[in-house]
């Protein structure tokens, strides 16, 4: 696919992204976190999720739950939900909260709310594919403040000693979590010597590059591999960008206007 193609996607799903924080009002909503997906998104949806089949399975597990905003506007934008669905966001009845609710018929595959709990999950889901002889693949999106997380690497020891090359993380390495820098909140330090030595094939990107996001997600690899995406925080907003004000946070009428024209 072209990279124009994806821009036009990105730019779609970016503007649904402020278009729904905004409807949410005083809901508010994780606005920076979500615009740092939104290049890993559109390709992912664009080259692998959309062309998912009963026998060649493919799915996205988004682990850091409070990034959904960028996984419902996707869903908008590849019509697995309606434009009535995504306006009812953080609304009374909604199918559409602040952490992702499993809906397989919508494409949400995983309930999230708790950080550190997606890659286990994963686990599971393919070992028992394994077990039915059913061929997938499993992308799961991670969070680099999640990775403080010791059920992270409980399941990242797991799928490599049971050899789940089918499992690809994607670690959107935008370098805030809540309340902080991830290094001055608890220093990572080399995330890529701790993968490799877990056993894990590392990637690294820049997580708004759409060629190297094609390349790495498309990888064929012996060993279940990770893309450590380096990605701004707030990325496509000027103001938004590594502003960790925006990690939660009410966005106003007048302030998505001033916004969304440098958008469009």
């Amino acid at each position: 696919m072209k990279k124009k193609n994806y821009e036009s996607i990105s730019k779609n799903i970016r503007k649904n992204i402020l278009q729904t924080a905004m409807m949410a009002g005083s809901s508010s909503a994780h606005i920076g976190g979500a615009l740092s997906l939104v290049e890993i998104i559109s390709v992912l949806f664009e080259d692998k999720i959309k062309k998912s089949k009963k026998k060649e399975i493919k799915k996205l597990i988004l682990s850091k739950g409070h990034a959904c905003l960028v996984l419902y506007s996707a869903l908008k934008h590849f019509k697995f939900l309606t434009q009535t669905e995504l306006n009812s966001f953080e609304k009374n009845g909604s199918i559409l909260l602040g952490h992702p609710v499993r809906n397989i018929s919508k494409g949400i595959e995983y309930s999230s709310g708790s950080l550190g709990m997606g890659l286990s999950y994963s686990a599971g889901l393919s070992h028992g594919f394994n077990l039915s002889n059913i061929n997938h693949e499993l992308f799961v999106i991670l969070g680099d403040g999640e990775c403080n997380e010791g059920s992270v690497w409980e399941a990242a020891m797991t799928i490599s000693h049971h050899k789940l090359k089918n499992i690809s993380v994607i670690l959107d390495m935008n370098g805030f979590q809540q309340t902080g820098r991830t290094q001055e909140i608890l220093n990572l330090i080399n995330l890529k010597k701790k993968w490799k030595s877990f056993g894990w094939q590392i990637l690294s990107i820049n997580g708004h590059d759409f060629s190297q996001i094609k390349k790495a997600i498309n990888k064929k690899t012996e060993l279940p591999k990770i893309i450590i995406a380096k990605t701004k925080k707030g990325a496509g907003v000027k103001e938004f960008e590594n502003n960790n004000t925006w990690h939660h946070n009410i966005l106003t009428k007048s302030k998505y206007q001033q916004i969304i024209k440098k958008i469009n």
